[in-house]
């Protein structure tokens, strides 16, 4: 089994070597072992080599020969499946491979005596002997919290900042009349109809065109236009009585 000096590591290896990467236990930065060519496995090629020459010179000459080419190629197989299967003298080359890899790999790495960590050099505090989550660079603890605070101050004055100046008032964006988009106007765009809000004659409250009660007091809107002297059907302008014409849209109030 396998026993590192971190258990933060990952096995690279394969049949053809061995190969290991080891991580910071902070960043997780890795450092990749040198590659070790396995000998078990270049004694198999050579072994492949062979069985392929003597099957090239069988099929040129044909007969005995060609059959003694596939019987050595057919032994070079047994030997790769035996190769994938991770032999005995493979193992043992694992093991000293792993053993070669963790003395290259340990000197980039600093044990944290606070926190037990393995650490890279970046996440090493060299003046104070931890690892940086022990013990932050103070030029970097600095930084980090003006940054934070130069962030907040610009959340705060944006919060606070007005970006809209115009006057927020209800109204009508439907024309009642024609059922299309009346603009911005007073009037509508598409068919000229007032777009001004009724006001109920019993409250003051502003209500739809398309309103029938007042949505404040529960007046019958529809009524009161009709029984109101003054008041224009068209727009809901109350006028003086006796008026004949409205004064905000010309309707004729008689």
């Amino acid at each position: 089994m396998l026993t590192s000096f971190t258990r933060n590591y990952y096995d690279n290896s394969t049949e053809a070597g061995f190969q290991f990467t080891f991580y910071c236990d902070i960043c997780n930065d890795g450092f990749k072992s040198s590659f070790i060519e396995s000998e078990t496995y270049k004694k198999g090629k050579l072994f492949r080599g062979i069985g392929d020459g003597v099957y090239a010179i069988g099929s040129i000459f044909g007969g005995r020969m060609g059959n003694l080419g596939y019987g050595a190629d057919r032994a070079t197989d047994i030997l790769s499946e035996r190769f994938t299967d991770r032999s005995p003298e493979w193992q043992r080359e694992h093991e000293l491979a792993f053993e070669k890899a963790k003395t290259e790999a340990v000197r980039h790495f600093q044990k944290c005596p606070s926190c037990n960590k393995y650490v890279c050099a970046h996440c090493w505090n060299e003046e104070e002997g931890l690892c940086t989550e022990c013990a932050p660079r103070q030029e970097v603890f600095v930084a980090r919290a003006r940054a934070e605070a130069l962030r907040r101050n610009i959340e705060d004055a944006g919060a606070a900042a007005t970006v809209w100046t115009g006057n927020i008032e209800s109204k009508t964006t439907i024309c009642p009349v024609c059922g299309k988009p009346a603009g911005s106007g007073k009037f509508c765009n598409n068919c000229g109809a007032s777009m001004a809000m009724k006001i109920c004659p019993s409250c003051g409250a502003k209500n739809a065109q398309t309103g029938r009660f007042c949505n404040n007091c529960g007046t019958n809107l529809m009524q009161a236009v009709s029984v109101q002297a003054g008041l224009c059907k068209a727009c809901g302008t109350q006028n003086a009585p006796g008026t004949k014409f409205c004064g905000n849209c010309g309707n004729k109030l008689q």
